[in-house]
């Protein structure tokens, strides 16, 4: 079998997660981390360097980006400089200029870039998105994502938007196919913070779906909702338990004269389905090392990653005007 040589680069709470499935991935030599808060520990065998020179140095074939955000464009345009294939976690980068950077560095250089959506990779969302591309839920009308829970300490780079709210943006825009139209979003700042903690977002869609997202990081329990409304029914995933729900349209007849004049939709049969859960973070992990060795592509490239940020970026453009952002055909 091919073996990779994989560098990790970060070891925060998502690095720490990237270096236990990096030790145990088939066709993968795990051979360095690099940290300078944490040089000189061991992690899974490893001991921590402090310059990402020193690991690159080791003939890498990809490296994963673990970093705050700040330092992706940084990280990211050495590991293209010296053709390394990179894994980025997301948000790509803090703004669209320097997204769009590190995408044209990846392609200038010939080099497989993705971005760490994890949410792509959640088995009840993949269920999803297989039975609408079959047709079970029909035309599209509306997605709706609830993410909210407690501050997370960890994070000091990015607000909500950027942290949480870019999930929702990407995974709506992978299950519809479809692109954002329109923004228009409120936040708030209740926890005396420069960015914004919460954030309530309504859109529209290139195909006509509406969407709204409700982020924060004010809620006292975690919440990770996707409801998913079609014309035969609605879907409602559960990401944090992987769990998918069919909520199918009656077609019951009724003999109550007040209901039957309303031609709404009525309730019918609902299914919670049985779905294989593998972790989320191994089938990102597995899809990026078959792209580098040319079995697949089933990655987030570093374009979309770019448009993620492009949306987000409006909707805190909405937050600070006042108005609804058009985004075109981005």
């Amino acid at each position: 079998m091919a073996q990779l040589r994989v560098g990790l680069i970060g070891m925060g709470v998502m690095g720490n997660n990237h270096s236990r499935i990096l030790s145990t991935l088939d066709d993968v030599e795990f051979v360095g981390i690099t940290d300078p808060m944490r040089a000189g520990l061991l992690q899974d065998g490893l001991l921590i360097g402090d310059d990402v020179t020193d690991l690159l140095g080791q003939g890498l074939d990809y490296a994963v980006v673990a970093t705050p955000t700040a330092n992706h464009m940084e990280i990211g345009l050495l590991l293209a400089q010296h053709g390394v294939h990179a894994l980025i976690e997301k948000p790509i980068a803090p703004n669209s200029a320097e997204a769009l950077c590190l995408r044209d560095a990846f392609a200038q250089a010939g080099l497989i870039g993705a971005v760490g959506h994890i949410e792509r990779y959640n088995p009840s969302l993949q269920q999803a998105r297989r039975r609408i591309a079959e047709g079970q839920l029909g035309r599209i009308l509306q997605v709706a994502t609830r993410r909210q829970g407690p501050f997370p300490a960890r994070i000091a780079d990015v607000g909500v938007v950027m942290d949480l709210g870019t999930h929702d943006i990407d995974l709506t825009a992978w299950i519809t196919g479809a692109s954002y139209q329109q923004v228009s979003a409120n936040t708030t700042h209740r926890t005396g913070r420069v960015h914004e903690d919460m954030v309530s977002v309504t859109a529209t869609l290139s195909d006509g779906v509406i969407t709204s997202h409700l982020v924060n990081w004010l809620s006292p329990f975690k919440e990770r909702t996707v409801v998913i409304t079609g014309e035969e029914g609605a879907f409602v995933a559960d990401t944090l338990t992987a769990d998918l729900t069919f909520h199918a349209n009656g077609v019951s007849s009724c003999q109550w004269e007040e209901i039957t004049s309303f031609r709404g939709v009525q309730m019918g049969d609902v299914v919670r389905y049985a779905i294989p859960r593998p972790e989320p973070l191994r089938l990102e992990h597995e899809a990026f090392r078959d792209a580098v060795l040319g079995r697949s592509r089933e990655i987030v490239t570093l374009d979309e990653g770019l448009r993620v940020v492009e949306v987000a970026e409006a909707v805190l453009a909405s937050s600070r005007e006042g108005g609804t952002i058009n985004l075109g055909n981005s």
